[in-house]
C-alpha cells in the first residue's frame, strides 16, 4: 500500500507562507489546506441562495441541511457537477467563504494580505473551464492562483513516487467524475477523465429504489445507502411511496445495492481498461509491480478494489486516506513550490 508521511508541511520552508492554502474543490465536498498546519476545512460544496436577492445565505455543511428542505425563495445548489464549475457565482462565494474561514482559522481575523491558492481541476477541463476557475479563485480573494490536476495531486498525496523513471497509476474516484492517470517522471503519461463517480451511484440507487419499489428518495437517502453498503445485512431504507404518497420502510440487502450500482461501476472499471490500453510496455510492467491505488470517496465503496484487480489483472490498493489525498497532495505543492513548479497546469 501507498505510504506517505502523515505530518503537516513546515511553516518555515522557504517559498509560500503560512496563510497561503490549497484547495481541493470537489463536486461533493471542498477541502483546504493551509501550509503548515494540515487540513483545515472539510465542507460539502453546497451554496444556499437567496433567489429574490442573489446573496449566498450559507455556505457547506450548514447549507447542505437545506438541500430538499427549503422554501421557495431559498435555492440550495450544488455549484459544481462533474468536476467543473456549472455555477460561477455560486462557485465565487463558496470559494470566497473557504478562504475567509481558513484565514480566520489563523487567529488573525483574516487580515494581512490576501492568500495564494493552489486549486486542483480535473486532468480533462478545457481551457474555457481553467480560466474560470483561475478567475472565479481571484475574485474570491485570492493574490495569485495555480492549478494542478487532480490525478498528479492524489498521487503525490498517496505518496507515490511521481518524480521516479518509473510508472505509477492513480484511480481517484470523487463525486462528480473518476480521474485515471499513469504518471512517470512528474508527468502524467496517460489520463482519463470519466465523469462518472459517486454521484453517479448515488443516481444509480435512487433510481433502483424508485424502479424496484416504487419509492422515492433524496440524494441525501442514496448516498447514505452507498455508504452503508457492506456494513450490515440489510439496509433500511426510508421514502415515499409514490402510489400512496404515505411514508414507507423497506431494506435493501447487500445484492440488491450491488445490482443497482452494477452499471456506473462497470463504466469506471472500462475507464480504468481503456487507461491501461494506452499504457507504454515500458511502465505496464513497474505497474504490474506497483500496483493500481484507489483515492477518493469512491475507493470506499465496498469490494470495488477487488472488483477492479479482477477485471484488470492487477493489485489494487486502496490509499491510507483516499479523502484526503488530493488536497494532502495539494499540501505538498505549497510546501515545495519552487522545486514543484513543472507540475502545475498551464
Amino acid at each position: 500500500m501507498a505510504k506517505r508521511t502523515q505530518s503537516a508541511p513546515s511553516a518555515g520552508s522557504s517559498g509560500f507562507r503560512g496563510r497561503d492554502i490549497g484547495i481541493d474543490l470537489g463536486t461533493a465536498n471542498t477541502l483546504v489546506f493551509e501550509r503548515g498546519r494540515g487540513v483545515v476545512l472539510d465542507e460539502p460544496s453546497v451554496v444556499a441562495i437567496d433567489t429574490h436577492t442573489g446573496k449566498v445565505l450559507a455556505v457547506g455543511a450548514q447549507a447542505r441541511q437545506a438541500v430538499g428542505r427549503t422554501p421557495g425563495s431559498i435555492t440550495a445548489t450544488r455549484p459544481l457537477k462533474g468536476g467543473v464549475i456549472t455555477d460561477f457565482e455560486a462557485t465565487e462565494g463558496m470559494l470566497r467563504h473557504f478562504i475567509r474561514a481558513a484565514r480566520d482559522s489563523q487567529g488573525r481575523g483574516g487580515r494581512g494580505r490576501s492568500p495564494r491558492v493552489v486549486v486542483c481541476v480535473p486532468s480533462g477541463v478545457t481551457g474555457v473551464e481553467r480560466r474560470a476557475v483561475l478567475q472565479t479563485a481571484s475574485r474570491a480573494g485570492a493574490r495569485s492562483v495555480r492549478l494542478i490536476e487532480e490525478p498528479i495531486a492524489a498521487a503525490i498525496g498517496a505518496g507515490l513516487p511521481v518524480h521516479e523513471a518509473r510508472g505509477s497509476m492513480v484511480v481517484d474516484i470523487g463525486g462528480g467524475s473518476t480521474e485515471i492517470a499513469i504518471i512517470s517522471l512528474g508527468g502524467m503519461v496517460v489520463s482519463r477523465s470519466a465523469r462518472v463517480a459517486g454521484d453517479a451511484l448515488d443516481a444509480a440507487i435512487a433510481s433502483y429504489v424508485e424502479r424496484e419499489f416504487a419509492i422515492a428518495v433524496g440524494e441525501r437517502t442514496a448516498e447514505e445507502i452507498k455508504m452503508s453498503y457492506g456494513s450490515a445485512d440489510f439496509v433500511p431504507v426510508r421514502g415515499r411511496d409514490k402510489g400512496t404518497g404515505m411514508p414507507k420502510v423497506i431494506h435493501l440487502a447487500p445484492e440488491e445495492i450491488a445490482a443497482a450500482v452494477e452499471r456506473p461501476v462497470r463504466s469506471i472499471v472500462e475507464a480504468v481498461q481503456a487507461a491501461f490500453e494506452e499504457c507504454p510496455p515500458e511502465l505496464y510492467g513497474d505497474i504490474m509491480e506497483r500496483g493500481v491505488v484507489l483515492t477518493g470517496g469512491g475507493a470506499l465503496l465496498h469490494g470495488f478494489d477487488q472488483r477492479l484487480a479482477a477485471e484488470t489483472g492487477m493489485p489494487v490498493t486502496v490509499a491510507d486516506e483516499p479523502l484526503g489525498c488530493v488536497a494532502l497532495g495539494t499540501g505538498r505543492c505549497l510546501e515545495e513550490y519552487d522545486k514543484l513548479e513543472s507540475i502545475f497546469a498551464a
